[in-house]
């Protein structure tokens, strides 16, 4: 079969299941699914960081339609893009974790290559400045 899955599913739901789920993988760095869908979120999250390594206005745009939230291109652009400047493709892993409990459905882990998660105390300070920022502004 050439081309992408179904996943049993119609395509408008297919899509939208698939931005969400790369969304969540750009920014939390990895997320359980069924290996066949992580299969597909695979080749998209990839597609998104080369858009992000191009970094013009025209790639950008390309993100922002596909990736359902502005912070998460944001770090694509800012962060994931540089991290894998020297690579040339191949910035995730899959993790093969074994059957489903209730459907078999075999599952696994798709994560970001090299990814450090910023720990809690970072997000913290980050959304402190900008708070502050704000009320600066203000």
């Amino acid at each position: 079969m050439p081309g992408t899955r179904k996943l049993g599913r119609p395509t408008a739901h297919r899509k939208a299941m698939l931005r969400g789920m790369v969304t969540l993988l750009l920014e939390n760095g990895q997320v359980e699914t069924t290996l066949t869908r992580a299969k597909e979120v695979r080749s998209v999250a990839e597609k998104m960081i080369t858009l992000g390594k191009k970094n013009t206005l025209a790639s950008r745009r390309a993100a922002l339609a596909y990736i359902t939230k502005e912070e998460v291109v944001t770090k694509v652009f800012s962060e994931l893009a540089p991290l894998y400047a020297n690579r040339a493709g191949g910035y995730t892993q899959i993790f093969k974790l074994g059957p489903r409990r209730g459907d078999g459905a075999e599952m696994a882990i798709v994560k970001l290559i090299d990814y450090k998660k910023p720990e809690a105390g970072e997000k913290k300070a980050k959304k402190e400045k900008k708070v502050e920022a704000a009320a600066l502004e203000a």
